[in-house]
């Protein structure tokens, strides 16, 4: 399903990993098709409530658990920047799709990185 929010199709997800380094791109491409999928399901669902964005936000934050072994073999690691930009673009998720109230902690609260 093509995502149909514009400002979502005009950002730059994860943009501060792309500029470092040490975040290896073909990593950080798989967390921003995470996001991208969130924004999906976002669309395809339409969470009528807060609780209901967060059943999807734990999904996503779940997968970026699983990447958090693929940073960790290309020698990098979701460490502080990664943290924060990863936490940013899910609050800026929310926030597009009407959730502006979003607590940005609850967002990844399923979080082990």
């Amino acid at each position: 399903m093509p995502i149909t929010n514009q400002q979502v199709t005009e950002y730059a997800f994860l943009q501060q990993l792309y500029a470092d380094e040490y975040f290896p791109d073909h990593v950080v491409d798989k967390g921003r098709a995470i996001l991208l999928r969130l924004c999906e399901r976002i669309e395809a669902v339409r969470p009528a409530d807060l609780s209901a964005l967060y059943v999807l936000t734990e999904a996503a934050t779940e997968e970026f658990n699983l990447l958090e072994a693929e940073f960790e073999a290309a020698g990098s690691e979701i460490e502080t920047v990664a943290r924060e930009e990863i936490a940013e673009d899910f609050w800026f998720v929310a926030s597009v799709y009407g959730f502006s109230g979003a607590d940005t902690e609850e967002l990844i609260a399923a979080r082990d990185w």
